[in-house]
């Protein structure tokens, strides 16, 4: 995850365009276009099942209708994203990450044979059955997950238009040791937090719902309500605001990578450092997967299961695109004298092939079924 984030920031620093504007260039339209429709069609899924949780998490808490409070955290959503100024709109979701310590905070209130814990990490069960290699497709898809790459490249691009005084690396190369500098330690303290605190969410379910016998949860209410007497009225609390924290954080992500990566691809100008009026078809793309994600939760999809299906998407997905960052960041004509070292380069290459491997084998498991 790291390599592969990195690389994603790194092309986005150095060439000053996004993952999908350097695709454009680059690959076959066909190619790009399907990706990016795949890609805007799992993010908009995501949306819809993390609104639906946050207006499910609120309704436990303070009460009222579910559908009403998910209306109102799509709006909140949306008016963050096209009416808050962009360097204000990224301290916002910054302290919002905070509330992934929720999770963490679980623990705490349970017994934890920590010693089985241990050992079950280091040596886990493994079977070859499909549902346990789509569960792994599923969790590589939600980890190492292509709007994240979007997300990050693109980040890194508004970064440098946000000050008057940084280029894109391939312009001005002066700049090139301190900023990848930067970049190699915010990625790599992001990726490593992002993991412990994922660790956390699979630890929490194990010790608390697993072990009770609860393994069938259709949506994130049922999850906290379940929770309710195994960890008491104060855990309950803490797991649903967590769940509407990270509604918070994830869904302007969500909306925006979409964003990103249509306008790029189409050619549109594109950013949260401008207005809505300058950047018309980029806001638009963020308004329609935020509002369809919210009118989603309307249909009686399952949410959980709309998110399950969405990560396996993105697992599956993110192997080409994952194949066309590597080589983009191996090539000269694109990074001039930035290409990735070679040991970044074979981590990101292991990383794609591991993904590969399972994609591949979780569809010959089905077919073989």
């Amino acid at each position: 995850m790291i390599a592969i984030q990195l690389i994603s920031a790194r092309i986005g620093r150095v060439t000053g365009r996004g993952i999908a504007g350097n695709m454009r260039q680059h690959y076959p339209a066909k190619l790009v276009y399907l990706l990016i429709a795949l890609l805007v069609f799992a993010n908009t899924v995501n949306i819809a099942a993390d609104i639906a949780a946050m207006g499910d998490a609120l309704r436990l808490v303070v009460g009222g209708s579910q559908h009403i409070n998910a209306i109102i955290f799509g709006l909140l959503c949306l008016v963050l994203q096209i009416y808050v100024p962009y360097r204000r709109f990224a301290s916002i979701l910054k302290w919002f990450t905070l509330s992934l310590f929720a999770y963490v905070g679980v623990l705490f209130t349970v017994q934890i044979p920590w010693g089985d814990v241990v050992y079950r990490t280091a040596f886990p069960s493994v079977s070859l059955s499909g549902d346990f290699i789509m569960n792994v497709v599923a969790v590589f898809g939600t980890t190492i997950s292509p709007y994240l790459f979007f997300w990050q490249a693109s980040q890194e691009v508004e970064e440098q238009r946000a000050s008057a005084q940084d280029q894109p690396l391939i312009n001005a190369p002066r700049q090139a040791s301190v900023q990848l500098q930067r970049l190699k330690i915010d990625t790599v303290i992001g990726m490593v937090f992002s993991n412990a605190i994922a660790f956390f969410i699979i630890l929490t379910a194990a010790v608390t719902l697993h072990r009770q016998g609860i393994t069938d949860i259709q949506t994130s209410a049922q999850a906290a309500e379940a929770l309710r007497p195994i960890v008491g009225d104060f855990a309950f609390h803490l797991f649903a605001a967590g769940i509407i924290g990270t509604g918070l954080l994830a869904v302007p992500i969500l909306a925006s990578s979409a964003a990103y990566a249509v306008s790029e691809v189409l050619g549109w100008r594109n950013g949260l450092n401008l207005k809505s009026m300058e950047a018309k078809g980029f806001y638009g793309i963020v308004a329609a997967a935020t509002i369809i994600g919210t009118l989603l939760g309307f249909t009686p999809i399952d949410p959980i299961k709309a998110l399950y299906w969405s990560a396996v998407i993105n697992g599956v997905i993110a192997v080409p695109i994952m194949a066309m960052l590597m080589v983009m960041a191996a090539d000269k004509s694109i990074m001039q004298q930035f290409v990735i070292s070679l040991r970044l380069k074979a981590l990101g290459w292991v990383a794609t092939l591991v993904m590969g491997l399972v994609a591949v084998a979780m569809f010959i498991a089905i077919f073989a079924t």
